[in-house]
């Protein structure tokens, strides 16, 4: 490495852990709870990655307005309901080799990591501290505050907060919206196989990443790319 300080963003569910089962449990729980027909799984994981709020239209548009309120209402209680029941880290296990190569990526000293999710604040400090991942993170971008994905606002403002210029930065996630966030942001995209959109969606990524722990040397070779 050169000693150029480099950002490393990481979307959450489907690319750091599999989330997958209480995400498709949970909407499909919100959607009966109000007398409405559930969407396929192969929809609910369709959306994966947008702000709750944009998901729910994005699976059932035309509703009311305040039937999106119950069904984030309903999501979110059905989804604490689950974690409680199950454990953060067996409803949300990291995927093979995260851990691993989390703790390498966090010692090297031209490294910033960071997260990019649309899940909320809330969730997310849980999800870290159960998994003992809180302080890896030197940014932390939620829902909460930011546009739904792709738009590039969560990237922006990690960007801000640590000074680090995109031409310097990247994005790893596991959906189209990562990728299209990524390119609306000017970072660089790193496309991860294992998550829940198919491959053929990533294709705005630089790079692909079939497993975790071919990370560190997909970046070696986009930071030499791009210099």
């Amino acid at each position: 490495m050169n000693g150029t300080l480099r950002l490393i963003l990481f979307d959450v569910d489907g690319t750091l852990v599999d989330s997958q089962d209480d995400i498709v449990r949970s909407m499909t729980l919100s959607f009966e709870a109000l007398g409405l027909t559930s969407p396929k799984r192969s929809e609910i994981v369709g959306i994966i990655g947008l702000s709750l709020e944009t998901a729910v239209i994005r699976l059932m548009p035309g509703l009311a307005e305040p039937l999106y309120e119950n069904l984030v209402i309903g999501y979110k209680a059905a989804y604490k309901g689950l974690r409680a029941h199950n454990g953060t880290t067996q409803s949300s296990p990291l995927y093979p080799n995260a851990r691993v190569v989390l703790q390498s990526l966090w010692a090297n000293s031209d490294y910033l990591l960071g997260v990019a999710t649309g899940k909320s604040r809330r969730g997310l400090d849980i999800l870290l501290e159960e998994h003992g991942l809180s302080d890896y993170f030197f940014t932390v971008q939620c829902a909460d505050l930011h546009p739904s994905k792709p738009h590039p606002a969560m990237l922006q403002a990690a960007l801000a907060e640590t000074g680090v210029e995109a031409k310097n930065a990247v994005m790893i996630g596991d959906t189209q919206f990562d990728m299209e966030m990524a390119g609306a942001a000017g970072l660089h995209a790193i496309g991860v196989t294992w998550g829940y959109h198919d491959v053929q969606r990533l294709g705005r990524a630089d790079h692909i990443a079939n497993d975790f722990a071919q990370i560190p040397l997909i970046l070696n070779t986009l930071w030499q790319d791009a210099a």
